[in-house]
């Protein structure tokens, strides 16, 4: 089977190919995709939970510690104790995360907008489904159980 032919190829060649054309525009104002996508998962009038972000995202926890250190540094965000639970962190937006909020914001729909007038309603229908789909069978453990690996060395073996 040629890459091409893969489902996991197309997805990754279409996703490296949105997320470089987003990460052009955040360039423009100083920012990156990442962190206007952060920026677009804060809650822009109470904040949100450090523990909320992450897996919206996707993101190792690790790994959204140094981006949202990074957002800081560029007075984009500020950190405060949550009123309920005390040992837990809010992200709240500054004045500038708001106005970047908005900018990420436009630029989303913009892409979608464009997207939306070029490609037939149905056939968005249909990726929105199997995109779907594909998410659930993943986090089912369809595709690759817990045993897969162990199978994979037993058939080796062979």
């Amino acid at each position: 089977m040629k890459p091409e032919e893969t489902l996991d190829h197309n997805i990754k060649v279409a996703w490296h190919a949105i997320s470089r054309a987003y990460g052009q525009q955040a360039a423009r104002v100083g920012l990156t995709t990442s962190i206007g996508f952060v920026l677009l998962n804060i809650d822009p009038g109470i904040g949100t939970p450090t523990t909320k972000i992450a897996p919206k995202l996707g993101l190792e926890a690790r790994s959204l510690t140094r981006l949202l250190s990074s957002m800081e540094e560029k007075g984009l965000i500020f950190r405060v104790p949550d009123e309920v639970d005390r040992r837990s962190v809010r992200i709240r937006l500054t004045e500038k995360g708001l106005h970047e909020r908005e900018s990420s914001r436009r630029t989303v729909l913009h892409f979608n907008r464009v997207v939306q007038a070029a490609i037939d309603p149905q056939d968005l229908l249909a990726f929105f489904r199997v995109c779907h789909q594909i998410t659930k069978m993943v986090e089912q453990k369809k595709i690759f159980p817990a045993d897969f690996g162990d199978r994979l060395e037993t058939r080796t073996t062979e």
